[in-house]
């Protein structure tokens, strides 16, 4: 049996035609007229003829492959941007490499110098973070998704986090919860310091000052949910409520919850931020901000791709909308005479 890969000189053969003229017809040039184009393609098709992208790349010069940097790979929240992107990118024609920093620099700057030597073509970046580096970046085909970079002169596709964790903060006090605590993402982070300021702005406008240690700084893991919980359930005057600045921190909050005795949402409300896919199928189902995760995988996508291609952005920073969910996590205040916060 032969295992051969067929050439475009066995198309040509069985033709009887020049290896130019086959060249020509599966490059799409147009320069091949029918009815020879037609009898060229059935016969690749026929050999299950697949051409050699190898070559193909080295002579465009491209590789045809993007990059998708996230900081932690096994975060789920990931899945959905990727399904997005991906999707734009195999229309075009593109592979995508998923890039895993673990907020580690060193390897942060691997992936921007697998970009500046060729190995890819574009990069969508959802760290966040950009490499201190001795070679310029700005000059790179770079789009952030979901972070902020600020300073960055690259193209932005993201949510107003403020403004939606202000809409989950009015939530709950619209339920009659005055005593809101907010477990926050790392110190320092653009998207976890948007998400803080849009609680303090909700608190501040609702007239009510914040407690001290009602502020936890977390981690946007699930331990970091529960350490959170479980300092706030040790003051004195415990909240009725929490806003996670994450769905995986405010898992954790609800299992420390549970451990401490207390009922979600009777005892106290729980509000998380990305609605992956995990916060319905939580007991009770998670009330959280949705991201259109896909839908800014897309949109990043196709600006890199716009980009790859020699065009400019016709807006620098895209801003996608987000839906509070409203489930079972979330209920009205209960007047209650002891909070039983020093009792943990």
């Amino acid at each position: 049996m032969n295992s051969r890969q067929p050439k475009m000189k066995d198309i040509a053969q069985r033709l009887g035609v020049s290896p130019a003229t086959v060249s020509r017809a599966l490059s799409g040039t147009g320069l091949v007229a029918e009815p020879t184009l037609s009898r060229i393609l059935e016969a690749a098709d026929a050999l299950d003829y697949r051409p050699n992208v190898s070559a193909r790349n080295l002579r465009r010069q491209c590789s045809m492959t993007v990059l998708m940097v996230v900081r932690d790979i096994g975060n789920p929240f990931y899945l959905e941007v990727l399904k997005g992107a991906e999707a734009a990118a195999r229309e075009a024609g593109y592979s995508v490499l998923m890039g895993n920093t673990e907020n580690d620099p060193e390897r942060e700057a691997d992936y921007f110098n697998m970009l500046r030597d060729g190995n890819a073509d574009g990069m969508v970046l959802m760290t966040g973070k950009l490499p201190s580096s001795r070679f310029k970046l700005d000059k790179l085909p770079v789009v952030v998704a979901l972070e902020r970079i600020e300073g960055s002169a690259f193209p932005h596709v993201e949510i107003d986090n403020a403004a939606a964790a202000s809409e989950a903060v009015h939530h709950l006090l619209s339920l009659g919860h005055r005593r809101i605590a907010h477990i926050a993402g790392p110190r320092g982070e653009p998207m976890a310091e948007a998400r803080h300021k849009g609680y303090e702005q909700a608190m501040r406008k609702a007239g009510l000052e914040i407690p001290p240690g009602y502020e936890q700084q977390g981690d946007y893991l699930l331990q970091g949910g529960r350490d959170g919980c479980r300092a706030l359930l040790s003051l004195v005057d415990r909240p009725s409520a929490i806003f996670c600045a994450n769905d995986e921190m405010a898992f954790g909050a609800i299992h420390e919850l549970r451990r401490s005795g207390l009922d979600v949402p009777r005892d106290v409300s729980v509000v998380g931020f990305d609605d992956i896919y995990l916060s319905q199928a939580m007991f009770p189902p998670l009330t959280t901000v949705s991201q259109p995760r896909a839908d800014i995988g897309r949109k990043a996508m196709t600006v890199l791709l716009d980009i790859i291609a020699g065009g400019k952005p016709a807006d620098m920073r895209v801003m996608m909308p987000t839906t509070l969910m409203l489930r079972e996590s979330t209920a009205p205040q209960q007047e209650i005479e002891t909070p039983r916060g020093n009792e943990i």
